[in-house]
C-alpha cells in the first residue's frame, strides 16, 4: 500500500502522525520498539472487535524507510478540546457528553487486554528515581486497589474524542487500554486536566465523574500517586516536577 507522508497533522515525541485521505498513518521514529507497536495495533484490534465502541478501525502495520507505521482508518471531525475552546458557553454541555462517553467505555469489557495493575506494578518497578520507601508505598497501595476488569482507556482526555459532522463521536489512541478499575482511569484524566494548566475543569470533570458514576472521590483521590508514578516513566522533562508533588502518597490518606 503506497502511503503519503505530505500532510503531517501531528507530531509527538516517539512518533509523527500523518493524514493521508481516509487515513491516518503513525509513523514512528527508528529503533521503536517492534514489541510496543505490535502490542499498540493489538489493542486497537481487541477493543475494535470485542466491543460496539466508535473507533478507528486499524488497517495496516507497516514499515516506512526503516520506521514502524501503524495505518488506521482517518476519522473526519472536530476534536472536543478544540470545541470547548471555541465555545466556552457549551463548557458543561461538552463536559457532560466527555464523561458519558468515558462511562460508556468503562461499561465495557475485553478479557484479553493487559490488566491496569500489572502494568502500574511494572511501571513503579522500572522507575530508578524512586527511593525505596516511595517504592514500597506505591505497591502497597497498589496491591489494596481492587481489581476490576473494566475497559479503561488509559489516555482518556477531550483531544481523543472526535465529533463528526453528525454529531456521532468516535474514540482515537488506544495505544495504552488496559482493564481494570475505573478510579483509575478517572484519576489520569483528572491529572492530564490539571497537567494541562485547567485545574477548574479538573475539579469539576471530577466532581460530575463521581455524580455520575457513584464513585466515591475519595477513592479515586487514591489512585492519583500511582498514575502519577506511572506517568513519570515516559520521561518528559517539563512534567517530572509537578509528577514528584503527586507521587507523595501521604497528600492523599
Amino acid at each position: 500500500m503506497y502511503l503519503n507522508l505530505d500532510n503531517p497533522i501531528a507530531e509527538r515525541k516517539t512518533k509523527t502522525v500523518y493524514r493521508d485521505n481516509d487515513k491516518t498513518i503513525k509513523l514512528f521514529v527508528e529503533n521503536y520498539s517492534k514489541a510496543d507497536i505490535l502490542n499498540e495495533a493489538l489493542n486497537q484490534a481487541r477493543v475494535e472487535e470485542g466491543t460496539d465502541l466508535n473507533i478507528p478501525k486499524l488497517l495496516e502495520i507497516s514499515k516506512i524507510n526503516n520506521r514502524w507505521a501503524l495505518v488506521s482508518e482517518h476519522i473526519e471531525g472536530t476534536p472536543l478540546d478544540k470545541l470547548m475552546a471555541e465555545n466556552p458557553e457549551k463548557e458543561d454541555e461538552y463536559l457532560n457528553r466527555f464523561v458519558d462517553i468515558q462511562l460508556e467505555i468503562l461499561s465495557k469489557t475485553v478479557p484479553l487486554l493487559n490488566r491496569l495493575k500489572e502494568k502500574y506494578k511494572r511501571k513503579i518497578n522500572s522507575l530508578e528515581d524512586l527511593t525505596d520507601v516511595a517504592r514500597y508505598e506505591l505497591l502497597q497501595r497498589l496491591e489494596g486497589m481492587k481489581d476490576h476488569t473494566k475497559l479503561c482507556h488509559g489516555d482518556y482526555n477531550p483531544s481523543n474524542v472526535i465529533v463528526k459532522e453528525d454529531g456521532t463521536v468516535s474514540i482515537i489512541d488506544w495505544s495504552h487500554v488496559t482493564i481494570g478499575n475505573a478510579s483509575a482511569d478517572a484519576a489520569n484524566t483528572y491529572m492530564l486536566f490539571t497537567m494541562d494548566g485547567k485545574e477548574n475543569l479538573a475539579n469539576k470533570y471530577l466532581d460530575l465523574f463521581v455524580e455520575k458514576s457513584g464513585i466515591n472521590k475519595a477513592l479515586i483521590q487514591r489512585w492519583l500517586p500511582i498514575v502519577a508514578a506511572s506517568r513519570k516513566l515516559k520521561g518528559v522533562p517539563e512534567e517530572q516536577e509537578f509528577l514528584d508533588k503527586w507521587i507523595d502518597v501521604k497528600d492523599y490518606e
